[in-house]
């Protein structure tokens, strides 16, 4: 990858590399303490296979932005970011009983195919899946501390890791207990906002400032920037877990109605329903049965209050208070034309 230019797929390469090497070698330590434990080094593996690596593009270009040059110890440390997010995932895939993530079997739901011949199958795999998360958080934390930075840099942003790990956890904490609630688009943005958008673009920025010695007014540019890209980013996920193509989306498009998650989507079909819609929604929200004719029909009722175009101008006014706040940012120009790319690539895509 050039040093100056932005180069998505170069850059991703990059990173793959970097978790596949370093999770392949603890798969296999964890491994070799028993041949039982085979399943579970298996499932740290598949957690890194896929994804689009932006939390790791994200702090590599808070690095840049700040001054700093291109560095395979800075990638390292870029990395640890999609640790986080693995983790992150299993929980979230175990918590929501999601059956599938980039088109394969979501952690749980593999192991349970593992343990198949178990009584107790399906609670050992939920309980697996569990540790397998709360490993990749630690793996997270070494990668990390062994990326070869300084220490003097490492030291600068440690203290944003517990922040990062607060807001994730209070977000994923507020999902749950919110979750069956009465609909409300401000309570929705809020969940979005400490689940996803921090941990996703703001605290990945913070850190690779952080890592670079950004000073205040930067980082506050980036929190101006990255807030809103953020959320923009989990409403346009929301958008395609409910309205995408299960073939390309790679996730179950029931999820988030059969569980009635506290999503914007559907608060704000919520707040423009009328009392004969909400009626008709009340019997359909939150159903464990909820099979694909009843599905159609929630989203027939968002169309017709026009509920997805409403999402689609929240998203498009966060792209630009995102922009205007990047556009004030004194950073180099070659960072600044990597994160509006980056702007589009997290807020305008298919998957």
């Amino acid at each position: 990858m050039a040093s100056d230019r932005w180069e998505p797929a170069g850059f991703k390469g990059r990173v793959d590399e970097v978790l596949h090497r370093f999770v392949a070698q603890e798969a296999d330590e964890f491994a070799a303490i028993d041949p039982l434990l085979g399943a579970v080094a298996g499932q740290l593996e598949a957690a890194v296979a896929e994804g689009k690596r932006l939390r790791a593009a994200f702090c590599y270009w808070g690095w840049r932005a700040a001054g700093q040059p291109d560095s395979d110890a800075l990638v390292r440390a870029a990395a640890s970011m999609e640790l986080v997010h693995a983790a992150a995932v299993v929980h979230d895939d175990l918590i929501d009983d999601s059956p599938l993530r980039h088109g394969r079997p979501t952690a749980h739901v593999g192991l349970r195919g593992a343990l198949a011949r178990r009584p107790d199958a399906d609670a050992t795999a939920r309980s697996l899946a569990m540790l397998v998360g709360d490993l990749l958080m630690a793996l997270a934390g070494q990668l990390f501390a062994t990326s070869g930075l300084p220490a003097a840099y490492l030291a600068r942003a440690r203290p944003l890791w517990s922040v990062m790990a607060r807001d994730l956890i209070a977000g994923e904490c507020l999902e749950l207990l919110r979750t069956g609630d009465r609909p409300d688009t401000a309570v929705s943005l809020k969940v979005i906002r400490y689940k996803t958008a921090k941990y996703t673009v703001e605290q990945p920025l913070l850190i690779g400032g952080a890592l670079a010695g950004a000073g205040v007014r930067l980082r506050e540019g980036y929190s101006l920037y990255g807030l809103p890209l953020g959320e923009a980013f989990q409403l346009r996920d929301d958008l395609l877990g409910l309205f995408g193509d299960p073939g390309s989306t790679g996730k179950a498009n029931v999820d988030d109605i059969r569980g009635q998650r506290p999503t914007a989507l559907l608060a704000e079909t919520w707040r423009a329903a009328g009392d004969g819609e909400r009626e008709l929604l009340s019997t359909l929200l939150g159903r464990p049965d909820l099979d694909a004719e009843a599905l159609d029909t929630v989203r027939d009722v968002m169309r017709r209050l026009k509920t997805p175009a409403r999402v689609e101008d929240m998203i498009g006014a966060r792209v630009e208070e995102a922009l205007r706040a990047l556009h004030d940012l004194d950073v180099p120009a070659h960072a600044a034309a990597a994160l509006t790319a980056l702007t589009h690539s997290a807020a305008v895509r298919l998957t």
